[in-house]
Order: structure tokens, then sequence, then C-alpha cells
């Protein structure tokens, strides 16, 4: 996977960026730094989160347009103003909503435009925040509050995806929920379900440090599911109805068999995580029928990054560990990521120190 320095710039008019050009073929290199339409603003990039999404799309599971500059995760501070802009002003922080919809399809008529037919995706068929500048629409940039760390910043797109799943699942407070898989989502899953007053909120991971992040999210417990007494421990938590709430957070056949065989009565399944295509799962329908399940899905963020930028300060969200990385080192980067050391991995164009320091 090449990701060499590409040197100084080639001139006033390019930029340092991450390009995918197909599977396996990253390469950091100077792009045309273009021009900004009206109602665009360009944006340093100052810290960029490397998701799931993004290896999946290098090693070549998930469809993406080459030579896309990847990067949907994005926090960074607006250097320049198209002409018709208002509501911003240079040098402030914000955070990137990366999708563009076509408007004129059925669901965006239907105010669903996040099932738009002709979705694009920032950082997948258009490009992302792995670069020295970025162009975006105004619309989709929202300014941040006076003291958040980019890093932090850089949370608020996988955040917003969160919001939307917690409204999809719709807890009541006062019932226990179950999230299985505490990576940098499903924590913060633990850290919604506990502010929306479920009781008891308890994960499920096999690795210790993640059960420890979990706890530190706000869970009630933390198991390991690989030990054969936690299915009785965690049902024994609920007075053994099970969990009217249950989260798959890791996106796994095997998990949401988990899920519905841990689920109360007339409970609620949550697929959030992205599981591979061609994943199946055995479900016997007569579970669903005579126990009234509901299985749902969320996909990304429709209209919930704004409320998740009123998060950023009020969830533990300083309790996840990172780990960041230059433009020029998105291999070693995905690596980290996969390996789950630490709990979420950055690119940070302009340094550590640029993504660390509050605005």
């Amino acid at each position: 996977m090449p990701a060499a320095d590409p040197g100084p710039p080639t001139g006033p008019g390019s930029t340092a960026a991450v390009r995918f050009h197909g599977p396996g073929d990253v390469r950091l290199e100077q792009v045309p730094a273009r021009d900004l339409m009206p109602h665009e603003v360009a944006l340093a990039p100052l810290a960029v989160g490397v998701c799931g999404t993004d290896g999946h799309i290098v090693a070549g599971s998930f469809p993406a347009a080459p030579p896309v500059v990847l990067g949907h995760e994005v926090c960074g501070r607006v250097t320049e103003l198209g002409a018709e802009v208002d509501g911003l002003d240079v040098g402030d922080l914000v955070t990137v909503e990366p999708h563009h919809y076509c408007t004129a399809c059925t669901y965006c008529r239907l105010g669903q435009e996040h099932l738009c037919d002709h979705r694009r995706g920032y950082g997948v068929r258009l490009d992302g925040g792995m670069t020295r500048r970025q162009v975006v629409p105004a619309r989709i940039a929202y300014r941040l509050p006076t003291g958040t760390p980019p890093w932090i910043g850089a949370l608020t797109e996988p955040l917003a995806c969160c919001v939307h799943g917690m409204d999809r699942l719709a807890p009541v407070s006062g019932l226990p929920a179950l999230v299985y898989g505490t990576g940098p989502a499903g924590a913060m899953m633990v850290a919604l379900a506990r502010s929306a007053g479920c009781a008891p909120v308890v994960a499920m991971d096999p690795r210790p440090h993640r059960r420890t992040l979990a706890l530190a999210m706000g869970a009630h417990a933390a198991l390991d599911p690989t030990d054969p007494a936690t299915e009785s421990a965690a049902r024994a938590l609920t007075g053994g109805l099970g969990f009217p709430y249950v989260v798959d957070a890791v996106g796994s056949s095997s998990i949401l068999r988990d899920a519905v065989a841990m689920a109360s009565r007339g409970g609620r399944i949550l697929v959030f995580g992205v599981a591979h295509p061609e994943d199946e799962a055995s479900i016997r329908p007569n579970e669903i029928f005579s126990r009234e399940l509901t299985i749902i899905g969320a996909l990304i963020n429709p209209y919930t990054h704004h409320r998740a930028v009123g998060l950023l300060s009020a969830l533990p969200l300083e309790q996840l560990t990172p780990a960041f990385f230059g433009l020029d080192e998105l291999p070693a980067a995905l690596a980290e990521q996969r390996s789950g050391t630490a709990d979420k991995v950055f690119l940070a164009p302009y340094g550590e120190s640029a993504a660390t320091t509050p605005a």
C-alpha cells in the first residue's frame, strides 16, 4: 500500500491528500487546490477519524470512487469563505456532516434523505478530509463550541450515527439495555443508553480494556461473552427476563443470534454494526412472532449532526484513548485501528498538537 511522502507542494495551487486508487492502492500525493464556489468553505482538517469503513474501502469490500480523497470523520478550522457564505467565519472550528443527497428522489422528498437513491459520501465518493485542505458546502459545516479539542470534534460524525441508532431503538428510562461490542461506536452507545436512563446498562466485549472503557462510559456491568457463565449472569441482572433493548455494535451474524436470544419478550434489537455484505444469520421466525421481537437497522446520521455537537461535552468522550498518525501513515493507522489497541485512531494532517489542543 504505497504511502510515500509527496514532498514539498508543487505550487500554490496544490495540497497534500490521501487518495484511494483501488483495493490496496492508497497514495499520499499532491492534488489541485480548487477555487471555492460561492456557497463553499475551505477547511484545514486538524483531526480525521479512521473508521472501519475506511479499512473496508482500502480492502475493496466497500464501494468507493477512485481517486477519491478518504476521510469522513472530520474536524477542521475554516480558512476560506465563499462569497455567499453566512454564519461562519475564518478561524471557526467546525465538524462536517459528510453526505450529499440528490433532494429529488422519493426518499429525499419523504424527508428520508439518508435513504437517498443517489447519496454520495465525502471520503467515499466525494473528496474527504485526509488532506491539508478540504472544500465542502458551508451548510454541512457545523461550528463547534469554544474549548473543543479537535479530536473530540471529529467524533461528532460517529456520535451522530449513534444518536440516530438510539432514536430508532427508542429506549424508555428505567429498563435494561445490552450493548454488544464496545469499540468507539459501542462505547458511545453505552454512554447514550446511560444518559437515556436505561438501567442496568450492560456491555459485552471479549477484550478487557474495552470492558474497562465501557464502565468508564457509564455501563453498570461489563462482561466477557466468551465466559460460559456470562449469559446467565447478564440475564440475572434483568431479573431473568432478558433485555428490552439490545444493540449489536459489532456487525456479525453470531452477535445477531445472541441478541435475539438475550432479548426479552417485546424486545427491540438494533443492528448497528456494519456486517460483511455476505454474512448471513439464521433466525427462527417463530422467535420473532411468539416473543413479539422487533429487529431494526440504523443507517448513518440523518438530521442528528446538530444534536451530536450538543452532546460532545455532555458525554464522557475524553475516556476514549486516541492515537494519532500523520498523512503519510495511513497503513499504520489502519493497522492500529484493526488491532483495537487505541480506542480511536486519527490522522492529524497538521500534527498531534493541532489535533489535541482545545479551540
